[in-house]
């Protein structure tokens, strides 16, 4: 049986990812944990939905029966965009329509929450899949590649918002689209009516972002929340001082909100967002990590839970 959701400020909905439980970035940190065990979990931990993770089958009805048998919606599906990189906007384009045809079919099934919007960040030149320093390897666009991302952004937004759902952009370490000026330049450059922040509090504050500057600044923009942490030990870790994406992924980077592991002060975050008066939408908890160098998954799924429950109340 589905969780009892705790009572929440209007128009929020709680979610996880499942990257918890099985990283989609690197897949074989916690490929043994099945589909089932990871829905259950989120379930349990008293979540209402979740992203699709690589585990999860490809059989849209089954997984739909999967996720309704628990209660849980789909928080947001993923698109990676391509648009400073050769014949990239066509494969971003194929990869949208398949996205958008599972979510009529996921949405028909009369989910608990219906989906509304759909996360995207620009991996054309990214580096945080290569064994790369982060450091010394962010990438850079010219500016006729930024002129590409955001022309492109706006028109796949177009699309989307056509389809009745959200273009939700999400700041990535390793990525062309990283650090607060980058955010302030796809803001300025993409039209508001079609492309919103997905604000990701992990990636940015360890990018050296200051997020109070972020959410007052572009407010009005912010259509998704996902709730990470970040713990300080590792990213000020010498040894580590020339890793990539991957090297501080396993050495654990990422956390969840409420482990006191973590540096984010969520009090803060949360006092700023304003859930239920300014931003209305997903808070979503995200920790990539391996499940199996620390606690359980299950563990940072309640930790993070009973910290928003008390948060939010």
């Amino acid at each position: 049986m589905p969780a009892h959701h705790a009572p929440r400020p209007d128009g929020i909905h709680l979610g996880i990812t499942p990257t918890c439980w099985t990283n989609d970035d690197f897949p074989l940190l916690g490929n043994d944990i099945p589909m089932e065990q990871c829905l259950s979990e989120i379930a349990l931990a008293g979540f209402e939905g979740c992203s699709i993770g690589h585990t999860f089958t490809t059989d849209v009805d089954a997984l739909i029966a999967a996720m309704h048998l628990r209660g849980l919606s789909v928080s947001e599906p993923w698109v990676s965009s391509y648009f400073t990189v050769p014949d990239g906007a066509a494969r971003t384009a194929r990869d949208l329509l398949k996205v958008l045809e599972f979510l009529e079919q996921f949405n028909a099934g009369d989910p608990p929450v219906p989906t509304r919007t759909i996360g995207v960040a620009e991996f054309g030149r990214s580096v945080h899949l290569q064994q790369l320093s982060l450091r010394s390897n962010k990438p850079e666009f010219t500016d006729e590649q930024w002129a590409d991302l955001t022309d492109g952004l706006n028109k796949i937004g177009e699309i989307v918002a056509g389809q009745g759902f959200t273009l939700a952009y999400h700041p990535h370490m390793g990525t062309g689209v990283q650090t607060q000026s980058d955010v302030d330049r796809l803001m300025r450059d993409t039209d508001p009516r079609h492309v919103g922040l997905l604000l990701d509090t992990g990636h940015l504050t360890w990018a050296g972002a200051d997020l109070t500057e972020i959410v007052e600044r572009h407010r009005d923009r912010i259509t998704h929340v996902h709730l990470k942490n970040v713990r300080g030990g590792v990213r000020a870790d010498r040894t580590l001082a020339d890793g990539s994406f991957r090297e501080y992924v396993e050495a654990g980077i990422f956390t969840v909100p409420g482990d006191s592991d973590g540096d984010i002060d969520f009090d803060d975050v949360l006092k700023l967002l304003r859930p239920g008066e300014s931003y209305r939408g997903w808070l979503v908890v995200e920790a990539e990590q391996d499940p199996h160098g620390g606690h359980p998954p299950l563990h940072y799924a309640r930790t993070a839970h009973t910290y928003l429950a008390r948060a939010l109340g």
